[in-house]
Order: C-alpha cells, then sequence, then structure tokens
C-alpha cells in the first residue's frame, strides 16, 4: 500500500513537473514574439523585468557620476546591453523547462536531465535518449533554440534600420536649431535666411518622423532607450524643439496660417503619447490651459517674443493672445516630454530636460525606474 501511495505520488510530481516545464518554455517563446515578432506595440512582463533589472545596475554604476559625459558613454550601454541579456534570459528559462519535462519523462536525476536539456537546447548533440518521447523533446527544444538566436539576429538589422531613420533626422536639426537644439534658435536663423514663411516643408518632413516615431517605438520599445551617437544630441530633445517651434509659429509669429504646422504639432503629440502609454506614463489625455499649467513660465515665453521682435520677426500684436494659444499647443504634450526626458536621461535642451522633476542627466541624480514591467 505504501508503495502504490510512493508511486502515486511520484507520478504526480512528474505530471505537475512537466507542465510547469511546458508553462515555463510558453512563457519564453510568448516573450520572444511579444518582443522581437509581434508589428504592434505590446508590453511583455519578462522582457521589462530584465530591463528593469539592468536599469537598476547603471543607475548604481552612474549615481555618483556628475561628468556629462562619462555618464553618456556608460548610459550608452544600456540598451544593447539589455538586449544582449534577453536572449541568455530565455534560453536559461528554456533550459529549465525542458529540463522539468526531461525529468517527468524519465531522465534518473535532474543532473541528467539538465545534461540532455543543454546539449539539445545549443545542439550540441553529446547527449542521446533512449525514448521517443524524450528524443521528440530533443528535436523540439533544438529547434526552439535555433529560432530564438535567429530572431534576435533578423531583429537587430530592423531596430538599426529605424535607429538610421530616426539619427539623421536629430543631426539635421543641429543645423537648424543649434546645439543643444532650441525652438527660438531655429525660427531665428529660418528667419535670418529669409526663409521663415517656407518652413511647410519642414513641417511635413517632422511629421513624418513623428509618425515613424510613434510605430517604431512601441513595436521596438528598446529603441526608445538608445542614445545618439553625438552625446548632446537626443531624439526626444529633437521632438521637444520642433513641436515648441511649430507651436510658435502658429501661435506667436504673425505670418499667415499654416495648417501643415499645427497637423505636426498634433502628429508629435500623439507619438510621445503612444510611446508613454506603452511605458505607462500617467498624462491628462484631454488637457486645457489654463486648467492645467505648462512647464514654460510667462516671463520665458516673454523673453523669446522680445527676441523675436528684437530680431525683426513679425510677432503678433496681441502678447496675451500669443502666450495663450502657446500654452494651448503646449499642453498637449508637456507632461510627456518631460517625463520621457526624465526616463531616457535626455541631455539638456531648453524647455525640455532642463525642467524634469529631477536634475538632467549629468548631475549626479538617479532616473526614475521605468514602467515597463508594471
Amino acid at each position: 500500500m505504501f508503495l502504490s501511495l510512493e508511486v502515486s505520488r511520484m507520478t504526480l510530481l512528474r505530471s505537475l513537473a512537466f507542465l510547469l516545464g511546458i508553462a515555463a518554455v510558453l512563457l519564453a517563446l510568448r516573450s520572444a514574439i511579444q518582443t522581437f515578432v509581434l508589428p504592434r506595440s505590446a508590453r511583455d512582463r519578462l522582457t521589462g523585468m530584465v530591463f528593469l533589472a539592468v536599469r537598476r545596475l547603471f543607475d548604481l554604476r552612474i549615481r555618483w557620476i556628475h561628468s556629462y559625459r562619462d555618464q553618456d558613454r556608460i548610459m550608452a550601454f544600456y540598451a544593447p546591453l539589455s538586449l544582449l541579456v534577453l536572449l541568455p534570459t530565455w534560453l536559461g528559462i528554456i533550459l529549465a523547462g525542458y529540463m522539468a519535462m526531461f525529468w517527468s519523462l524519465g531522465a534518473p536525476s535532474w543532473g541528467q536531465a539538465f545534461w540532455l536539456s543543454g546539449s539539445s537546447l545549443f545542439t550540441l548533440g553529446f547527449a542521446t535518449a533512449d525514448t521517443r518521447s524524450q528524443q521528440i523533446l530533443i528535436f523540439s527544444e533544438a529547434t526552439i533554440g535555433l529560432i530564438l538566436v535567429a530572431l534576435l539576429i533578423a531583429y537587430l538589422p530592423t531596430m538599426y534600420g529605424a535607429f538610421s531613420r530616426r539619427e539623421a533626422a536629430v543631426t539635421l536639426l543641429e543645423i537648424r536649431a543649434g546645439s543643444p537644439p532650441s525652438a527660438a534658435e531655429m525660427l531665428t536663423r529660418f528667419h535670418r535666411l529669409g526663409i521663415l514663411d517656407h518652413l511647410n516643408h519642414q513641417w511635413v518632413q517632422w511629421e513624418q518622423w513623428f509618425a515613424d516615431l510613434g510605430e517604431s517605438h512601441t513595436s521596438l520599445a528598446a529603441l526608445v532607450f538608445f542614445r545618439s551617437p553625438q552625446p548632446e544630441h537626443s531624439w526626444l530633445t529633437a521632438a521637444g524643439t520642433v513641436l515648441d517651434a511649430a507651436a510658435l509659429m502658429a501661435s506667436t509669429v504673425d505670418v499667415p496660417r499654416d495648417a501643415q504646422a499645427e497637423l505636426c504639432i498634433r502628429a508629435g503629440f500623439v507619438a510621445l503619447r503612444q510611446i508613454a502609454d506603452f511605458f505607462r506614463i500617467p498624462y491628462n489625455p484631454d488637457p486645457h490651459f489654463p486648467q492645467d499649467p505648462i512647464s514654460i513660465c510667462r516671463q520665458e515665453f516673454d523673453e523669446v517674443y522680445q527676441r523675436f521682435a528684437a530680431e525683426g520677426i513679425p510677432v503678433k500684436p496681441d502678447q496675451e493672445q500669443a502666450w495663450r494659444d502657446f500654452a494651448g499647443w503646449r499642453v498637449n504634450y508637456d507632461t510627456v516630454l518631460l517625463s520621457l526626458a526624465l526616463m531616457i536621461h535626455a541631455p539638456y535642451a531648453p524647455w525640455t530636460s532642463d525642467r524634469s522633476p529631477v536634475l538632467p542627466l549629468g548631475q549626479g541624480q538617479p532616473a526614475r525606474p521605468i514602467h515597463w514591467a508594471r
């Protein structure tokens, strides 16, 4: 009787181990598909936990480093390293899952199950099985291991293609808006060149850039943390500069109304909100000024208004109305812009990372934890 109970108990344990093994393998496969294959925004808890764990280590590393360039150099490794850590994480989970399944199908010990699983996953072939069921597991595990490696190899060119498209526009913005980029400087330069009324083409290009940004930085979310080749450049400060420049054109500069500038603003705040939604950054989806304040104070706006007037840029005569109109545009992206600047440790740029809840990168402050894993 006791022997029968022991056999039943062992059978139950092996069955449970098999089910847990399948669950672990499916968890890893689901995470890989959502991260590498699914062509839409989809948060994955396991991927988020990996990125968050690596981020904690990087935050500890840069906590006491006060040089901006040194911090930027270190943070440049964050996203690539996190992606590389994903692969052994998935492989480790699959290894453990198949260990449980090999043991449940008759492997004499956990050590032998590990031997079989490791040989199969990495297609080393030094361990073989006698039973048909274990041979099926060997073939399936080897196939999964090859697929995961192939997915990572195929994923990287897609990601770096999107990265190159993003950075081309960011680099060109330095010519137009200075470094660090400034919306006021951008419009001033266009005025000095006598092409202030020819900005329509710029707004079209940046509208397309924002559309690509919203799609690529949610379906390939690691791109959000890929830093620009130049330490002073950032996709986010570029986005904030263009949005502020378009908002100033629509509200303050006295030129015929250009609907394309307004479309560019809308494309921009929609893209930033899509990224904020992915990382679960809170914001008011329907803000209104002055009920919802913005981070730009009236004095800062007045200084830009007076600078434009001194440069000979035509400004609208009603300065009060111009301020209200500018704030009405800015309120749509103010919160998400500042929150994302804090999350990615954006470099200094006026009206963007210079007013985050903590000091910008280079001031020795830790970043707010990302919310990918929630």
